[in-house]
């Protein structure tokens, strides 16, 4: 059975990498490096994440694109072939909200997969919820959940959904 093709995608900080590590645990490829810029974190992913896992019978191959504009070259290289999209989003960073929302437009616009927008970092101080970022992005409920993204059984929850919505789609 051909493996599915999941991207990880987000802002700066918005829990990428470590999403790909509760999951992948040691397999986790990461391709981190000292942050040149202020960015509230001391290391940033410049290439991608990347690990295999199994979600249920299906072999899947997780891709996690860097969040700097700097490497926004790599979205469309990473999102080759994707069959389902995951936007993750730092609830208590609303200032990259808007940044989010080009993300997903610009991913979907380019390539219409299934998509689930996760959010994270829902337990530091005033975060913006679920419901509020579904508004926000003009997406159903359903398509955005909470997650706390260093938590396996958040992680793989999330990862489970969307690739249930990629296989129905797939197999349409």
């Amino acid at each position: 059975m051909e493996p599915l093709k999941i991207l990880v995608a987000g802002p700066v900080g918005a829990g990428k990498t470590a999403f790909a590590r509760s999951l992948l645990g040691e397999e986790a490829l990461t391709t981190e490096a000292k942050a040149s810029e202020d960015l509230g974190k001391e290391t940033t992913t410049v290439a991608m994440d990347f690990g295999v896992m199994a979600v249920g019978p299906y072999r899947v191959h997780l891709f996690g694109a860097p969040g700097q504009a700097r490497f926004d070259f790599m979205w469309d290289v990473l999102a080759e072939g994707a069959l389902g999209l995951l936007l993750l989003l730092a609830g208590d960073k609303p200032e990259h909200l808007p940044e989010a929302r080009h993300l997903l437009d610009y991913l979907l616009s380019r390539h219409p997969i299934p998509h689930l927008v996760g959010v994270t970092r829902l337990d530091l101080g005033r975060a913006w919820e679920p419901e509020e970022v579904a508004l926000y992005l003009r997406l159903p409920p359903e398509r955005v959940v909470g997650l706390d993204a260093r938590k396996r059984a958040d992680a793989f929850a999330a990862l489970t959904r969307l690739v249930e919505m990629a296989v129905e789609v797939r197999d349409a």
